[in-house]
């Protein structure tokens, strides 16, 4: 089953509290954090990933 990851965007000035990243099989396994874009506010930096 794909991963499946909570992120939330540290951003002070971005209304969202928190995101889902669902995975597929295909992809690359050097993909990070640091690759993905806050929806909302577009915020590439500040996004931490939560931990359960």
């Amino acid at each position: 089953m794909p991963k499946t990851e909570e992120i939330k965007c540290t951003n002070d000035d971005c209304e969202m509290d928190m995101f889902e990243n669902r995975y597929t099989y295909d992809v690359p396994e050097d993909l990070t954090l640091d690759d993905l874009v806050c929806p909302y506010c577009a915020e590439t930096e500040g996004l931490e990933r939560i931990e359960l």
